[in-house]
């Protein structure tokens, strides 16, 4: 039965002519109109510069961005700052990943939460409003000449789409639909406007991502191009060899592109204010020292064993989220500005960016 469900989730991923050799490499941006707004200045050689120019200056192709329903407490990741956002990607002339989290705050692999608005839907009206969601935003990109080139259907979905917790049984048929509900808005939004966007569905740590996907092609969830996943190696029991090794039997299994979405090292383990970092001295790796060499090493060989393995891109996690005097609930200040590609103090760009234009070896066909 599962074999079956394999092949056709590789008819319904699209033929092999359909596959792409691009290799992405980029970063998660969606901090940036905040913390330009919280008056962060972000420099090369000491020169003030746009983060999305350097960016792509650097080598790197894509940009993803979250968006969140109806945040009511921040005024960013709402259609209008993703609006800005990806204007500003498109005309520094990168690609777009845009990340539907399907809440009003942060979904992850920890948790799932349903948009107020639809909390109290039952399954067939959630159904509809993801499909209306995902279409109407779409529908209003496309308007704009801003559709993004790739759309994640949910966000670190490890729990039950809208609702689910970890380690909480997932109550498939509902997954099924909800997932086949915006993957269907995603396509035809692309009819509709002659655009062809790809699907990506994204689990957190590759530990999870088989039993994951085994499950979802067991319930119907088959018609996606590209698998997402976070790495995170705090979080991980897999060493980069690990993840390499899911990469290349993700591949092979689901006939579908794989792209680690997220992933994160930190070059200090000082901070620049009072909110703890959330990578501390737990995340590292042996080998690589909290350096910015050490940060450079790393994404440099996480993103050769990618390629090795098959897989086709590497997005680092908001890079730009660096310690500004703007409050968040967890403090003043940044918990990621240890992990960002800009320095301290000056906010400089950091060699983290060289591994954007690195040499990689592509495996032989």
């Amino acid at each position: 039965m599962l074999g079956q469900l394999l092949a056709a989730a590789a008819l319904a991923a699209g033929s092999p002519t359909a596959k792409d050799d691009t290799l992405y490499l980029g970063a998660d941006l969606s901090y940036v109109n905040e913390m330009e707004d919280c008056g962060a200045v972000y420099r090369n050689r000491g020169k003030p510069v746009d983060p999305f120019a350097l960016l792509k200056a650097k080598g790197g192709n894509i940009v993803r961005v979250r968006i969140w329903n109806a945040p009511d407490w921040t005024r960013y990741s709402n259609y209008d700052d993703v609006l800005k956002t990806i204007r500003r990607a498109h005309a520094a002339g990168l690609k777009v990943l845009l990340d539907f989290h399907y809440s009003d705050d942060w979904a992850d692999g920890e948790k799932q939460r349903a948009p107020a608005a639809w909390a109290k839907l039952d399954t067939d009206a959630q159904v509809k409003a993801v499909y209306d969601y995902t279409r109407e935003i779409l529908g209003k990109l496309a308007a704009q000449g801003l559709m993004p080139e790739m759309v994640q259907v949910g966000n670190e979905t490890n729990p039950e789409l809208m609702g689910g917790v970890i380690g909480e049984a997932i109550h498939w048929e509902r997954n099924a639909r909800l997932f086949n509900a915006g993957i269907k808005a995603v396509r035809d939004a692309g009819k509709a406007t002659g655009t062809k966007p790809k699907v990506m569905l994204h689990i957190a740590q590759p530990e999870n991502v088989m039993p994951w996907f085994d499950q979802a092609t067991v319930a119907g969830v088959l018609d996606y191009d590209l698998i997402g996943i976070s790495y995170y190696r705090k979080w991980s029991k897999l060493g980069i060899d690990g993840l390499g090794k899911v990469i290349a039997e993700a591949k092979a299994r689901y006939k579908a592109d794989v792209i680690v979405v997220e992933t994160a090292y930190p070059f200090t383990n000082d901070g620049a204010d009072q909110a703890p970092n959330l990578l501390g001295p737990d995340t590292l790796i042996p080998g690589y020292p909290a350096t910015p060499d050490g940060q450079r090493r790393y994404l440099v060989d996480l993103t050769q064993q990618v390629v090795t393995s098959g897989g086709i891109g590497v997005v680092y996690w908001e890079p730009a989220w660096v310690s500004t005097q703007c409050k968040t609930r967890w403090g003043t200040g940044s918990n990621w500005e240890n992990a960002a590609w800009f320095d301290l103090q000056k906010h400089e760009a950091l060699p983290a960016f060289d591994f954007l234009r690195h040499a990689y070896r592509r495996p032989t066909k």
